[in-house]
């Protein structure tokens, strides 16, 4: 079984646990390797079992935020809301106009496209415009709402046009290979409320086979 489904198939009954012992830099820029041993709960010891060893390889990091300890939860995606802000078109959302409803709504109706694009992964005021309170731009009459990936971008552009306001969106170059035809596009590595995004992941795993 390659050593990636077999991680996965230690991780996925009630009773399995991983511990996430160690990260550190690899051996290459932008790499970062973690220590992970999975583990069973025994009820009869009250206490967990050792299984197995792996080093996970994590090449052309972009981004992390890590918490070493014991985990539930480890998956590789290549969809996930932490990953829009890597693998779609920045777009550049202005507005024109006056709200036809109270512009308190307007602001809760921002806050909640955001929250229904992105979950509890990112924070609104890392894509918003922050010259002034949200509040005083939506009422200013026109300025630009922020600088946010596309998906959000036309999410917003719905509620801004919901609230009688006209959206103008301009859409950022954006492109999904480099120059040698290899694929710029990020993956990612999920465990818990941890992630890594970069471009490819490997997993070896340690001591006896």
């Amino acid at each position: 079984m390659p050593r990636r489904e077999q991680l996965l198939s230690q991780l996925q009954d009630e009773d399995d646990y991983g511990i996430l012992l160690m990260a550190q830099m690899g051996g290459v820029p932008n790499e970062i390797q973690l220590i992970v041993q999975t583990a069973r709960y025994d009820a009869a010891a009250q206490g967990l079992r050792e299984r197995s060893a792996y080093v996970i390889r994590a090449l052309g990091v972009r981004e992390h935020r890590l918490s070493l300890g014991v985990f539930g939860q480890l998956f590789f995606a290549d969809e996930h809301p932490i990953l829009l802000h890597h693998n779609t078109p920045r777009v550049v959302v202005g507005f024109e106009g006056q709200p036809s409803r109270s512009i308190y709504e307007l602001v809760l109706d921002v806050h909640q496209a955001y929250v229904l694009t992105f979950g509890p992964w990112r924070e609104l005021a890392a894509d918003i415009n922050r010259s002034q309170p949200l509040a005083n731009l939506l009422a200013s009459g026109a300025g630009v709402l922020g600088v946010m990936p596309q998906p959000a971008a036309e999410r917003m552009a719905r509620v801004l046009a919901h609230h009688g306001l006209t959206p103008r969106l301009k859409v950022q170059p954006f492109e999904t290979e480099d120059e040698h035809g290899r694929s710029r596009l990020m993956k990612l590595l999920g465990i818990d409320d941890s992630y890594v995004v970069a471009l490819d992941f490997s997993v070896e795993q340690m001591g006896k086979v």
